[in-house]
């Protein structure tokens, strides 16, 4: 969908689709044609509208429809998502976010094969937009250089117009060739289509990047009867390509499709990052392609009004963030209505509708934004809590009336301080947003924080536990969890539990601070130590070692040489899966005991088999263990939208953002948009009963009221919840 230049609108063309003003042509295809459209909000979409002869063709509606569908259950940062789509109207079209730079076709054609880093980040990129087409149960079919738009932050994958589920019957003829010759796996040149699924996805991308490092495709050109002959029978043609990258190619071009890897495994083995928001993984004169239709598309000027055909009364708006790149979309659940408890309201199945109410006056557009850890150490739960705030979006839309329109805007701050500084930056700019969801960590919500406090924007977070974000300063933040203060006395006193139930006298637990976590660590060590210490009378062991040492055997040694009886952890997962290994290497029988900074899948991994029968406390807990119709509504819609059980934070993610929205629909005055002003005391002065819970904040502070710490313990290799954590001192042994 990428022009070499706009092309101007001829005789027979609209001016309008729906809410989009056409401003010219962007292309044309067998299926109909692409224009550039502008909303009246100035955002541009690529908006396709199939050709006028094909409209009463019920094949062409139904593989249109399968397109819009298609497209919309692909979730992946790397795939250019559709924005809005009518299949039913009398010239079905949809509209997807649009991506001024040039296809990947139109950039080797004009300057040349791109160099090998590019190519295989590149193809880092694409592989993971084909892992998520699979996981959403489809097979593109058709990868090939054309349908691969180049942006200065990453590729786009397009087109999803012959895209089919792995187990569907196609609606073409079983001996009919479909996708594009040169890009095509044996099983497709053949026609096989029972063998076509996603390993023919994969052969196509080794086919690409082939193409993007040498110009040439891998099996020649010509006669089309001859290039497929070629693919099926003659090994491909890699000369010129670097070994390294020319081997993965040939493990892609394997005939067989169950030699070939698997997407996921692609970008894994490809041995670069994806690209982020630097230009440099392109060559300078591409960039300045981009950035000459970038300049271009912001040039444009506006268009008389004319005429147009019969359309909606309302333009749609598009749920996407202003960076496609950014895009999640939540995959279509469907399915019988799900009625939830008190402070849920009525679910109707996970479906997209745009949020709209036909033939209603235009509302504003409000997005509650999602600053989160996506690619760093806490990645799995940042995705969780993402995934927790699209299900709430995804309740809002079954609303029947609705006084705005709602999106999320995702800002990944990859578990680092400076990026979360600028992606708070940016997310307090956009006067749209009007409450935030973040950070995943202690730290980047800290420098976040100031950032959101001079804008005046709430920000809520379900996993930052540091007691100094809750001050009567703070006019912004609020903690929809228990601080680290009280989860470690609730790991103390399920600790003495222990003890009790074991009938020790005065006991000797180990202790350990890592000043790597500095704050988090003295937090955990200093409460541990006075509440087992003073208030319990037992003997601990603390022990703070520099941030260099970490949990190193002969830290360990030491402690046992002081005879404990049990292990307490404070600092990072990674020196929690040091220690796991050197107890485990030494014997130690005692619990081992760590707060919420371990809870990660970094632990998991690092520490091995040495992780098992570790207690972590945190207060996150399992909405399946939950009683009564709201969490029971919650995990099912989870289940069919995510296809898994619920992660750590999602249901707290989602009971944040069900807040925010129950907020921002008391604050909607007719037209108007909520003012993010009044919604952090209101939201302070909210009780609200959700799926993990009652939540009650203090209003000055805005920390939430009462216990909420879960004990999770480490079985076959993953965290099991175990029980909530003890509510009040089991008293002194022996008491």
């Amino acid at each position: 969908m990428s022009p070499s230049g706009l092309g101007r609108l001829v005789a027979g063309d609209p001016s309008a689709v729906a809410g989009y003003r056409l401003l010219g042509r962007l292309g044309a295809g067998g299926m109909g044609v692409v224009y550039l459209g502008r909303t009246a909000t100035g955002e541009l979409a690529a908006v396709k509208v199939t050709h006028a002869d094909q409209r009463e063709d019920p094949d062409f509606r139904a593989r249109f429809r399968r397109e819009v569908e298609a497209a919309r259950r692909v979730d992946s940062p790397w795939a250019v998502p559709v924005t809005a789509a009518d299949p039913e109207a009398p010239e079905p079209w949809l509209a997807t976010a649009f991506v001024p730079g040039p296809s990947l076709a139109e950039a080797v054609a004009a300057h040349g094969p791109l160099p090998p880093r590019s190519a295989r980040i590149l193809g880092v990129a694409l592989a993971r937009a084909l892992a998520a087409v699979h996981r959403a149960g489809l097979v593109h079919r058709d990868v090939k250089p054309g349908n691969v738009l180049l942006a200065v932050d990453g590729p786009r994958l397009i087109d999803f117009g012959i895209a089919r589920t792995s187990d569907a019957t196609a609606l073409t003829s079983t001996d009919m060739v479909v996708g594009t010759p040169g890009f095509l796996a044996p099983e497709q040149a053949e026609a096989r289509g029972p063998e076509i699924g996603p390993p023919s996805d994969v052969f196509a991308l080794g086919c690409l990047l082939a193409y993007t490092v040498t110009g040439r495709l891998p099996f020649g050109r010509g006669a089309v009867d001859a290039l497929l002959y070629r693919t099926v029978h003659d090994e491909p043609d890699l000369a010129g390509i670097e070994p390294g990258l020319a081997a993965l190619l040939r493990e892609c071009l394997a005939k067989d499709p169950a030699l070939r890897p698997t997407a996921d495994a692609l970008a894994e083995l490809l041995a670069e990052d994806a690209p982020g928001r630097r230009a440099d993984w392109l060559p300078p004169a591409v960039v300045h392609t981009i950035a000459e239709r970038s300049a271009r598309m912001l040039a444009l000027p506006d268009i008389e009004a004319t005429a147009a055909p019969a359309a909606p009364a309302e333009p749609p708006v598009p749920e996407a963030e202003p960076s496609p790149g950014r895009r999640r979309l939540l995959l279509a659940a469907g399915g019988a209505l799900l009625t939830a408890g008190t402070g849920i309201g009525l679910w109707a199945g996970l479906r997209d509708n745009g949020g709209r109410s036909p033939g209603g006056p235009r509302r504003p557009r409000v997005v509650i934004g999602v600053q989160a850890d996506l690619s760093g150490p806490r990645r799995a739960i940042g995705r969780e809590q993402e995934r927790g705030a699209r299900l709430a979006l995804a309740a809002y839309e079954t609303r029947t009336v609705k006084p705005f329109e709602l999106a999320i805007r995702v800002a990944d701050d990859a578990g680092d301080r400076e990026k979360a500084l600028t992606a708070a930056r940016r997310m307090a700019e956009d006067k749209a947003v009007a409450a935030v969801l973040g950070s995943t960590g202690d730290y980047t919500t800290q420098r976040a924080l100031p950032v959101y406090e001079e804008a005046l924007l709430p920000l809520m977070s379900v996993s930052a536990g540091y007691n100094v974000l809750t001050t009567k300063e703070s006019e912004s933040f609020i903690r929809v969890v228990p601080d680290h203060v009280i989860v470690a006395i609730q790991l103390t006193w399920f600790l003495q539990s222990y003890y009790r139930e074991k009938k020790t006298g005065t006991a000797r637990p180990g202790l350990l601070m890592d000043r790597t976590d500095d704050s988090y660590a003295w937090q955990q060590v200093h409460i541990a130590n006075f509440v087992l210490g003073e208030q319990l009378g037992h003997r601990p062991h603390p022990r703070v070692v520099p941030a260099a040492v970490g949990a190193a055997g002969s830290v360990i040694d030491s402690m046992l040489a002081e005879r404990i009886d049990a292990y307490v952890h404070a600092g990072p997962a990674k020196s929690a899966a040091q220690a796991a290994r050197e107890l485990r290497d030494r014997g130690f029988q005692g619990p081992r005991l760590a707060g919420p900074h371990t809870l990660s899948a970094e632990f998991l991994r690092l520490a091995g088999d040495a992780a098992e029968g570790w207690v972590v406390a945190a207060p996150v807990g399992d909405p399946a263990r939950r009683p009564g119709a709201a969490a029971k509504a919650f995990v099912a819609a989870y289940r069919t939208a995510y296809q898994g059980a619920p992660g750590h934070y999602a249901a707290e993610a989602y009971d944040a953002v069900t807040m925010m929205i129950a907020e921002m629909v008391k604050e909607a005055r007719g037209a108007a948009r909520p003012d993010r002003r009044n919604l952090c005391a209101a939201l302070r002065a909210r009780r609200h009963r959700g799926v993990m819970g009652d939540y009650v904040f203090d209003p000055e502070k805005g920390f939430r009221k009462g216990w909420g710490t879960s004990l999770h313990m480490v079985r076959n290799g993953r965290f099991q919840f175990m029980s909530e954590a003890p509510t009040r001192s089991p008293g002194r042994s022996g008491g």
